[in-house]
């Protein structure tokens, strides 16, 4: 995290124009509260705006299987090139056959555009692979490629700025792979290879990887970006998505079996994001499937997150197929999709030598990954998902008693005006059905931020424990990731912690989008082919994740919560305790257009002392961070003194307009 100092010109304007009144609150720290879960703050993985391919998975080479519905989409073809379909793997046949052209001065090869270019940065090597053989011709024994890395724009006298020589020495199928060092940074290079020689060459899944990936897995992931989700400290991650989970129709589903096992044979898969919008249309919008659910368990591991699957519960995407009972799976043929979250269990946790252990064994994780938690349909709701998510409860609870259910209470936070989505039957439903984990999700205004800070405070203790899993403040004419919509959302984070008791997991979306090939915002984290920056989100995210605490403390304004009440100045709060430092942690956001004054009474600390602050606080509102300025916006990094009183000690501060604070106060 990227931390600022506050200047000592900055708080003294802020205490020059401070409110006049001061806003006193309680904080008894000797009253520990509910347990603040260690998933409290987690994330939440969808390939929308190219957050898979493109993104997060770190291949280069759109279209490397030659498996789009257009063959050679991606691909320029030069010279003589044939696509055939009978190549070695079974759900990936296609592949081409490059043969010399008919005069020596005459080129054969393709040129793969990447992901809105391929970039590459100075000094770092990338890997590529490709299966390959070589085919009979009259030019004797084996094969040869010229394996480039170019840039059409640049003014040098050559396009290629690295090449490698690869030599294709059998007439069976096999692996080949070559190193590039890049001399250059280069946003939208291209890959480009010529056949070298007279003999045909035969190519499939041709590839091109960073060698330094996240943690220098093979079929990693890109560095910078899955350090911005290792950065964030999550409790939780929550994947594959969203309504990719469900598809457009049941055949564009996502189905976790045919993302595991070898990368080669992975079949593809239509992406229901490449269409949903027509004014954000990419018409080579597929999934490869190399970032599958091995991968995904991996990273969890690897960040050090509980994994979260959601699975199909047997209906494609309601919003795009209403009450169309024929577009679902009808409750009596539901056992595969059954099987599919029973053998998926299996495969996280089961051993080495079960059915599905051993996959994952092979696949290089032999140990189990220990799930504890599934998802059974997204953003599902009525009658046709209860009656389907029945079984399903029935049959893990059977054979997986201590995996945790999660639900869906459907896609608003409320009953809307014709009561379509019936939010509260859903809870009711995920209530009889004994889910353990209701989720959530909120895509709401300004206003619904500011005037629903005390929504879980009068929920139901007993039944299903809240998981928000996905939410996120949308500036109403202002749908982007400006900074007012980040305070806000700060502020709505305290109802969270507060009602740590009955909210246990939490996780803002979506998460990743390409500045280039995104259809939904406003999103955490923004990245092009070589940079990435974090939004103001992104950070109030990671603030909470990082300042969490163990248990929650009650802070009080005249005996009430401080949730924007009347009276309270447009004020949200929330205190934790820390076990494992000692420390008291109290969160504040003022949503107000002014300075405040506020006052905290520390019941259970005495003496002089001083508070560790990091702040939010920028004058812009429908300001951003950028590619070109990424750290426009960061948290800053001061200090307030706490002075000794009578009974306690007290904290004396002015908070900026519209900013977010976390103090903490060693005990």
């Amino acid at each position: 995290m990227k931390i600022r100092f506050l200047t000592s010109a900055v708080a003294l304007t802020a205490a020059l124009t401070v409110s006049a009144q001061t806003y006193v609150m309680d904080v008894n720290t000797k009253k520990l509260g509910a347990p603040i879960q260690p998933t409290m703050y987690g994330i939440f993985f969808e390939d929308i705006n190219y957050a898979a391919d493109g993104g997060l998975y770190g291949e280069l080479v759109k279209n490397r299987s030659f498996e789009f519905p257009q063959s050679l989409m991606g691909w320029q073809a030069i010279g003589r090139v044939e696509v055939r379909n009978d190549g070695p793997f079974e759900r990936c046949p296609h592949y081409v056959v490059l043969s010399a052209p008919d005069h020596r001065d005459r080129r054969t090869g393709l040129v793969n555009e990447g992901y809105f270019g391929i970039g590459v940065q100075k000094g770092e090597q990338y890997r590529f692979s490709v299966w390959a053989k070589a085919l009979s011709s009259s030019g004797g024994a084996g094969g040869g490629l010229r394996i480039q890395l170019i840039d059409e724009s640049s003014m040098d006298e050559q396009q290629q700025f690295v090449e490698q020589e690869l030599a294709i020495t059998s007439s069976d199928w096999k692996k080949y792979t070559v190193t590039l060092t890049s001399p250059v940074t280069c946003k939208h290079a291209k890959l480009r290879i010529f056949l070298k020689g007279e003999n045909a060459v035969a190519l499939e899944h041709v590839s091109l990887f960073p060698v330094n990936t996240f943690k220098g897995r093979e079929n990693g992931m890109r560095r910078d970006l899955a350090q911005a989700l290792a950065d964030l400290h999550p409790g939780i991650f929550r994947f594959p998505g969203g309504c990719i989970v469900e598809g457009t129709d049941l055949a564009t589903r996502y189905q976790w079996k045919n993302t595991v096992g070898p990368v080669e044979n992975r079949p593809l898969n239509q992406n229901r994001w490449e269409h949903t919008f027509d004014h954000r249309y990419f018409p080579d919008y597929y999934q490869s499937y190399g970032l599958g659910f091995f991968e995904f368990f991996q990273l969890a591991e690897d960040i050090g997150a509980e994994p979260l699957p959601i699975l199909s519960v047997g209906l494609a995407c309601q919003f795009q197929n209403w009450e169309q009972e024929s577009a679902h799976v009808p409750v009596d043929q539901l056992q595969p999709y059954i099987d599919d979250c029973l053998d998926l269990i299996e495969f996280a946790n089961g051993p080495a030598d079960s059915k599905w252990g051993k996959v994952r064994a092979d696949m290089g994780h032999p140990a189990p990954f220990n799930m504890k938690y599934i998802g059974v349909g997204n953003e599902q709701w009525g009658p046709f998902y209860y009656e389907r998510l029945k079984p399903f409860v029935k049959a893990i609870r059977e054979k997986y008693p201590n995996i945790r259910i999660v639900g869906s209470s459907g896609p608003m936070p409320d009953d809307d005006d014709n009561a379509t989505y019936k939010f509260a039957d859903g809870w009711k439903a995920m209530r009889e059905l004994k889910a353990d984990l209701v989720d959530e999700h909120y895509y709401r205004d300004e206003e619904w931020f500011l005037t629903n800070g005390l929504r879980y405070d009068s929920y139901d203790r007993k039944g299903p424990k809240v998981f928000a899993g996905e939410y996120a403040c949308h500036g109403k004419g202002k749908k982007w990731n400006h900074y007012e919509a980040a305070i806000l959302e700060a502020a709505f984070i305290t109802s969270f912690e507060r009602n740590a008791d009955i909210v246990w997991m939490t996780s803002p979306a979506p998460l990743f989008a390409h500045v280039d090939g995104w259809q939904w915002r406003p999103d955490q984290i923004w990245f092009d082919n070589t940079q990435v920056f974090k939004s103001v989100s992104y950070y109030v995210q990671q603030l909470y994740a990082t300042n969490a605490g163990t248990n929650v403390l009650p802070l009080t304004m005249q005996k009430k919560a401080v949730a924007n009440q009347d009276g309270q100045g447009g004020l949200f709060a929330s205190a934790a305790y820390d076990s494992n430092t000692g420390e008291v942690i109290i969160k504040i956001a003022n949503t107000s257009r002014q300075p405040q004054a506020v006052s905290f009474n520390l019941a259970g600390i005495s003496g002089d002392r001083t508070a560790e602050t990091l702040t939010l606080s920028h004058n812009g509102m429908d300001d951003e961070n950028s590619i070109a300025r990424p750290e426009l916006i960061t948290p800053a990094k001061g200090t307030v003194p706490v002075t000794a009183a009578a009974k306690h000690s007290v904290l004396n501060d002015n908070l900026p307009a519209m900013s977010f604070r976390i103090y903490r106060v060693k005990k």
